[in-house]
């Protein structure tokens, strides 16, 4: 089946520098994506957007590239509920990916089973409206009612204005609840305004909340000028990031966003989004914890037991 990709869609970085910064061993890549291809994994005709092709083994390159030992795959919203691509990448790695997958109120227990069998360890809910049409609350918590016994947990992706409305019925929900970006914070406000703080708050009054701190290309106003050793590349994004990371640093997460979907302005080098981790995780503890201990707690828990 041939697909043609949405006009203006950026294809990702081919040719990352490689990272001055060196990352623990061990290191998780804790949020990327695989798109199709389209040819095996056709696209959602419900979708918004169509991508760029990107592999399961331009994926495992660019973990190999970068420094990482594993990966956990996330569904993106091109593929809807069809969950094959991202499976198929996770069987194929073998140990070394997990996976966060979407799925509907009618899913059956053998599809569950088969999906946690291939690495799947959460579903992700997407409240952002220019990606999807709707979020119906009963379906998904019914949704979360039937993966906490497998011990998954949630993801949960929404913009920042949003979370007064849905912060009830995130606390009713039965799982650890992962929040994709911070909340996608504007980070032309103060770190230590009622916006940012609503979110702060929010965390600090649900232990079972983690947040990513990830993807200051899609939140920076300033861009990605180049490292010069003191300074971060989206260096307005690294204020927000560090609060989170030192104020709950056993509850965060951090990821590339490969092959970063639905930017406009610009792709950002992978290797200088490595770069921006020791920025916001300043001391080589924080560090092991963002990107060793954190991500194998909650998708490989069976070996840190």
């Amino acid at each position: 089946m041939t697909f043609t990709k949405t006009p203006g869609w950026l294809d990702w970085y081919t040719d990352p520098s490689r990272p001055r910064f060196q990352l623990p061993p061990g290191s998780v890549d804790a949020h990327c994506h695989v798109f199709g291809p389209g040819d095996a994994f056709p696209f959602a005709p419900e979708r918004k957007y169509t991508p760029c092709a990107a592999s399961k083994e331009q994926l495992f390159a660019l973990r190999d590239h970068l420094g990482f030992a594993r990966n956990v795959i996330v569904q993106a919203t091109c593929h809807g509920a069809d969950n094959r691509a991202m499976a198929d990448a996770c069987h194929a790695a073998g140990r070394r990916a997990r996976g966060v997958g979407t799925v509907g109120r009618d899913v059956s227990d053998t599809d569950l089973e088969a999906l946690h069998a291939s690495g799947v360890r959460g579903v992700r809910f997407n409240f952002v409206k220019r990606l999807v049409d709707t979020a119906p609350r009963d379906a998904l918590a019914e949704v979360a009612r039937r993966i906490a016994p497998l011990g998954w947990h949630v993801v949960v992706y929404f913009e920042a204005p949003d979370l007064a409305e849905l912060r009830d019925f995130f606390a009713s929900l039965p799982t650890t609840l992962v929040v994709d970006h911070m909340g996608r914070p504007d980070v032309a406000k103060p770190v230590d305004g009622p916006e940012f703080g609503f979110f702060v708050e929010f965390m600090r009054d649900s232990p079972n909340v983690w947040s990513k701190v990830s993807c200051p290309e899609r939140l920076s106003l300033s861009g990605p000028p180049a490292l010069n050793g003191e300074q971060a590349a989206y260096r307005d994004v690294v204020p927000f990031a560090r609060r989170i990371v030192e104020e709950f640093p056993d509850r965060v997460l951090w990821g590339t966003d490969w092959p970063h979907p639905n930017l406009k302005d610009h792709m950002p080098d992978d290797g200088l989004l490595v770069d921006f981790i020791p920025h916001i995780a300043v001391s080589p503890e924080l560090q092991r914890k963002l990107l060793v201990h954190n991500p194998m707690r909650l998708y490989w828990p069976e070996e840190t037991s």
